[in-house]
């Protein structure tokens, strides 16, 4: 018996947010070099892509670059974009077939010029898809995308665009790389370390957290389902009380 039948899929999370760790671990392990890892760990992205669809999941987003990760060697950032404009080529008509809409989060202009034509024309490609939203952040921080936010904001109230005293949380998410996007509500990180490593502080204020020591080229459907699991087996009170919880449940119901 899978662990997709014991889910509720009355109560599957909108949106996944995935940090994908553990590629170049998992080649080590394996006496092999870090890039086997990433190509590897494709395999993985096209997995759990497919598991979340068939789910009926809103939205997925995927930490496939960090700025950070820039500081790597060259040779392994190097190929990872190579590995990155393959990948892409390959996949786009398999996202058209499956509905699927992509994004892309993250600072665009520090990507090769190759890389950011084939992203452009595969978000292109995509546009019109009403199915899964696949994010990927790609040269992406959190606190990049703060202070670009800031920027902004400060920006348009120079301008006489905003006054400061209109300045929300609801003003301030629209300044974010994810203003389109609902929040996500299950954050998981593979290859087990416990920390949330720049990605997405504002928006995963309310996620649930799930970490798990299988590394990301070993992550498939199962492991994904054990994870919508244990958020499942959670009560999400956002500040209120659990009876608070339960007296709303009992209206609704």
């Amino acid at each position: 018996m899978s662990l997709k039948d014991k889910l509720d899929l009355q109560r599957l999370p909108r949106h996944i947010a995935i940090i994908m760790d553990g590629n170049g671990r998992w080649a080590k392990e394996k006496g092999q070099d870090r890039l086997y890892g990433h190509h590897e760990g494709v395999e993985s992205v096209r997995n759990i892509v497919e598991a979340t669809a068939e789910l009926g999941i809103g939205y997925l987003t995927l930490y496939a670059f960090s700025t950070e990760n820039w500081d790597r060697p060259v040779y392994e950032v190097n190929g990872i974009m190579e590995l990155l404009v393959n990948t892409i080529r390959k996949e786009v008509n398999t996202l058209t077939k499956n509905n699927i809409k992509l994004h892309v989060i993250g600072d665009m202009d520090m990507l090769p010029a190759q890389c950011q034509q084939e992203m452009e024309e595969a978000i292109a490609i995509t546009a019109g898809n009403t199915g899964l939203n696949l994010v990927m952040a790609l040269s992406y921080s959190a606190r990049w995308e703060i202070v670009n936010a800031a920027r902004k904001i400060a920006a348009d109230v120079k301008s006489g665009k905003l006054a400061p005293e209109n300045i929300s949380q609801d003003v301030w998410q629209q300044y974010l790389c994810t203003a389109a996007l609902p929040d996500p509500e299950l954050m998981i990180r593979t290859s087990g370390e416990c920390r949330i490593s720049n990605f997405l502080l504002y928006q995963l204020a309310y996620a649930e957290l799930y970490f798990t020591d299988t590394r990301w080229p070993d992550f498939r459907k199962e492991n994904l389902y054990e994870a919508i699991l244990n958020y499942q087996t959670r009560e999400r009170r956002f500040g209120k009380t659990s009876e608070q919880i339960q007296q709303n449940e009992e209206i609704i119901s």
